[in-house]
C-alpha cells in the first residue's frame, strides 16, 4: 500500500496492517475447507435417548442453578431484508394481482400480530386498514407499516417488531426469549442473564422495550433478569473493494468499509465471561404453545455440556496432577468417547510425553454442542468432518461457499449431507482452572468469506470474517447433537409470521 492509502486507513480509524492482510485475501481468496465426509447420525451426530432426555430434565437445572448461564442473543441486525419485497411493492403501481407475496400480505393482514398497531397508525391519519382494503389502496397499508410516519418497521432490528399475538398482549421477539432464558437459562442467584449485541442507534428502544418486559417478567416468575448489552466493534469492519481488488472509494474520496458479518460477533462473546453461554438468534422463536420442545431440547445439550465438561476437566486435571499412563489413557478415552474425537495415525507412534502434550493440548480448548436439524432445503451450514493441519479430523459446520463445489467428490460429499445447522449452540469458554478462554486464538482466519455486493449503483467485493459458528470455532471441541426441526422456526420475510409456528 502506498503511504496516501496508509495515511487515509489510519484516518478512518483503522488498522493499515489488518486491512493490508484483508487486501491480500481479496487477491488470493480462502481455501476451501477440506471436507472428507459429511457428520451423519452415529458418525458424529448424536440421537438423544429418551431416557437421556429425562435424566438431563432432572440433572441440568440443578447444576444450572450454581452456574453462570447467559444468553447470548445476536439482534443487530435490521429487518429491512424482512420486507424486501413490500419495499420494492411501494415502488411499483400497487396492483397486488401481479404480485403473489404482497397479495399473501394482504389476504392475511388481520392475522399479524402488529395489525392492531398498524391500524391504530392508520385512524391517526383520518384513514382504518378497512377503508384502505376498500379502497383498494393497499400501498398506504404498506407505507404505514413500514416508513417513519407510521410504524417504521422497515427501520428497525427484528427484536423489536411485534412476532406473536396473545390473548391479552403481543410479544416481540425480544420478550419471547425473556420467555426462553427463564425456561432453560436460570443460573446462579435466581437470575436469567441475558446479552443482546444491538446497533447504536437501537439500543434505546431495546432497552425501553427491555425495561416494561423485565418488570412484568421478573414479578410473574418470583426471579431476578440481567441485561446487557454488546455491538459490533468499528474495528472489525473490513474494507470493500472493486472488482479488480482496489480500495472502495466513497463519493467523498473516503474507503469504504463494511461489517463483516456475524463472525465480528466472536469479539462480544469473549467478552462474556459465564459458566454456559446460549446461542440463538433473534428471530428464532416460537409461541407458548411451540416452546415444550425447544426447552427440553436447550435443556438437553445444557447437560450434556456439562456432562461433558466434567469429564474434560477430570482428564486435564490428572495429567497436570500426575503425567502418567494412567492419565494418558483417561485423557484418549475422554477424547474419544465423549468428544468423538479422532486421533490421527501418527499418534500411535509419538513417545510418551508428546502424546500426553498432544492430548492436553486437544483437550484443553473452549466446548461448544451444536444442535442439528434434518435437511429439509432450508440455507444454513452443514455438519462435516474436516481434515485439520495436524492430520486429525475435526468437525466443523461449512458453510456452501467454504467448499469447492467445482470438484465433483467434494460436491457430493456436500449433497450427502444429512443435516444443517440452525444455530443452536451451548458454549462453554472456560478452562479447567476457571479461566477464560482467548476465543480470538482458536478462530482458523483462513475461512473467511468473498461476497459480491453493489454501493450506490456500483459493483464491489466484501469481506466477511469466519462466521460465529463456523471458522471463528473451528479450533474449539465440538459435539452435534440431532434436535427436532420445530425447534427451528426463523421469520427471514414478514409472510412468515403467517406460518402456522408463529400464530
Amino acid at each position: 500500500m502506498n503511504t496516501a492509502l496508509i495515511q487515509k486507513i489510519k484516518d478512518q480509524g483503522m488498522d493499515p496492517d489488518i486491512v493490508n492482510e484483508q487486501l491480500k485475501h481479496f487477491r488470493e481468496g480462502f481455501p476451501f475447507l477440506p471436507i472428507i465426509e459429511a457428520a451423519t447420525i452415529d458418525n458424529g451426530i448424536k440421537a438423544m435417548k429418551k431416557e437421556e432426555l429425562e435424566n438431563f430434565l432432572d440433572t441440568y437445572p440443578k447444576k444450572a442453578a450454581e452456574k453462570k448461564v447467559v444468553k447470548f442473543v445476536p439482534a443487530s441486525g435490521a429487518a429491512s431484508r424482512m420486507f424486501k419485497d413490500l419495499f420494492a411493492f411501494l415502488e411499483g403501481d400497487g396492483d397486488i394481482s401481479k404480485n403473489s407475496f404482497v397479495k399473501k400480505f394482504i389476504d392475511n393482514i388481520q392475522n399479524f400480530a402488529f395489525y392492531s398497531d398498524l391500524d391504530e397508525s392508520l385512524h391517526k391519519n383520518g384513514s382504518s386498514i378497512k377503508e384502505a382494503l376498500a379502497q383498494k389502496d393497499y400501498k398506504k397499508i404498506v407505507s404505514h407499516l413500514l416508513n417513519e410516519e407510521g410504524l417504521g418497521y422497515g427501520q428497525l432490528p427484528k427484536g423489536l417488531l411485534k412476532f406473536h399475538h396473545y390473548e391479552d398482549h403481543d410479544r416481540t421477539p425480544t420478550y419471547e426469549h425473556f420467555i426462553e432464558g427463564y425456561m432453560y437459562a436460570l443460573g446462579e442467584g435466581n437470575t436469567v442473564r441475558l446479552h443482546f449485541t444491538v446497533s447504536p442507534e437501537h439500543e434505546s428502544k431495546f432497552k425501553e422495550e427491555v425495561a416494561e418486559i423485565q418488570t412484568k417478567l421478573e414479578k410473574q416468575f418470583g426471579i431476578k433478569y440481567e441485561v446487557s448489552y454488546s455491538q459490533q466493534k468499528k474495528s472489525t469492519d473490513t474494507i470493500a473493494v472493486t472488482m479488480d481488488n482496489e480500495p472502495f472509494l466513497e463519493e467523498d474520496g473516503s474507503i469504504l468499509f463494511r461489517p463483516a458479518g456475524h463472525g465480528a460477533l466472536l469479539e462480544n462473546l469473549d467478552e462474556i465471561d459465564a459458566d454456559l453461554i446460549f446461542i440463538k438468534n433473534i428471530d428464532n422463536v416460537v409461541p407458548d404453545r411451540l416452546k415444550p420442545t425447544t426447552k427440553e431440547y436447550k435443556i438437553a445439550i445444557g447437560g450434556l455440556l456439562l456432562e461433558i465438561q466434567e469429564a474434560v476437566f477430570e482428564a486435564l486435571k490428572a495429567m497436570k496432577t500426575s503425567k502418567d499412563q494412567k492419565s494418558l489413557s483417561l485423557a484418549e478415552k475422554v477424547y474419544e468417547k465423549n468428544l468423538s474425537g479422532k486421533l490421527p495415525s501418527k499418534y500411535t507412534e509419538l513417545p510418551f510425553d508428546e502424546k500426553a502434550d498432544y492430548l492436553f493440548q486437544k483437550l484443553n480448548r473452549p466446548l461448544r454442542i451444536c444442535g442439528m436439524v434434518k435437511n429439509t432445503g432450508e440455507p444454513g451450514g452443514g455438519p462435516f468432518w474436516v481434515n485439520e493441519d495436524d492430520a486429525s479430523v475435526s468437525l466443523q459446520i461449512a458453510e456452501t461457499a467454504q467448499i469447492d463445489t467445482d470438484d465433483p467428490a467434494q460436491k457430493e460429499i456436500m449433497h450427502s449431507s444429512t443435516h444443517f445447522n440452525p444455530v443452536d449452540l451451548v458454549c462453554a469458554t472456560k478452562d479447567f482452572e476457571g479461566n477464560k478462554f482467548e476465543l480470538l486464538k482458536f478462530r482458523d482466519i483462513r475461512t473467511g468469506f468473498i461476497t459480491e455486493k453493489s454501493k450506490s449503483g456500483r459493483d464491489l467485493k466484501a469481506l466477511e470474517l469466519p462466521g460465529l459458528w463456523n471458522g471463528s470455532m473451528a479450533g474449539w471441541n465440538t459435539v452435534f447433537v440431532e434436535v427436532p426441526l420445530i425447534t427451528f422456526n426463523p421469520v427471514k420475510t414478514v409472510n412468515d409470521l403467517v406460518r402456522d409456528e408463529h400464530q
